[in-house]
């Protein structure tokens, strides 16, 4: 997490959706190259390619820190202004994210089935762990979140990081059940005789040798 006045210079991430500060070794804002690079997102979203590209690398750069791009003419007016205040050169004139909120774009009435609600969610059980992680990046006390929590304000600093907190175990602990979900079974299973879990095959290569395939005996020439 961020504070305010805080730069960032280490470059990073693919160049097609770095902002012309990153790809110039300049100190940056976070918030700002974010914009950025949202804006490279919703203009691929919107016309199928990306605004700046070029197998040269060198050539890229120029592109981007010239700022010039493409606009379809299928695009309507409200989106290229907001693309064009997204991917801004100079990040003191870049949209902010209160400027792409208040955009007439951004505003227009949307399906309701586009916003669900997590019914998995509890509103009411407040996580005591994120509390207190909160607190550390903030240097503020558990009462303070608190009552962020119960201030119903969604923009709230402290209730934004709190739930950011929740969302990201979550995210690792759905990955983690896919990555055991799709995971052959370990040789364990077989080694050790253990049954395998129910709908689990062995993998080929995990099968011991059946009693029929083993070497036989061989009987010696002077025998026969």
């Amino acid at each position: 997490m961020m504070s305010d006045g805080e730069f960032l210079r280490t470059s990073c991430g693919s160049p097609n959706y770095a902002a012309p500060e990153v790809i110039s070794g300049r100190l940056y804002a976070g918030p700002e190259v974010d914009i950025w690079s949202c804006g490279v997102i919703l203009y691929a979203l919107l016309c199928g390619t990306l605004p700046f590209d070029d197998e040269h690398v060198p050539t890229l750069f120029k592109k981007i820190r010239g700022g010039v791009f493409y606009i379809p003419e299928y695009l309507n007016r409200s989106v290229a202004s907001l693309l064009m205040l997204m991917l801004q050169v100079d990040p003191l004139k870049r949209a902010t994210i209160k400027d792409i909120r208040e955009h007439e774009w951004f505003k227009q009435d949307l399906p309701c089935y586009l916003f669900p609600e997590d019914s998995s969610y509890d509103a009411t059980v407040v996580d005591e762990e994120a509390v207190r992680e909160v607190c550390e990046k903030f240097e503020c006390t558990e009462a303070e979140v608190m009552s962020s929590l119960y201030s119903g304000d969604p923009q709230d600093q402290l209730a934004v990081a709190y739930h950011l907190i929740i969302d990201n175990r979550r995210i690792m602990n759905q990955a983690s059940e896919f990555y055991l979900a799709s995971s052959p079974p370990t040789s364990s299973f077989m080694e050790e005789g253990m049954p395998l879990p129910p709908g689990v095959k062995a993998h080929p290569e995990r099968m011991p040798p059946l009693l029929a395939d083993s070497p036989k005996a061989r009987c010696p020439l002077d025998a026969l």
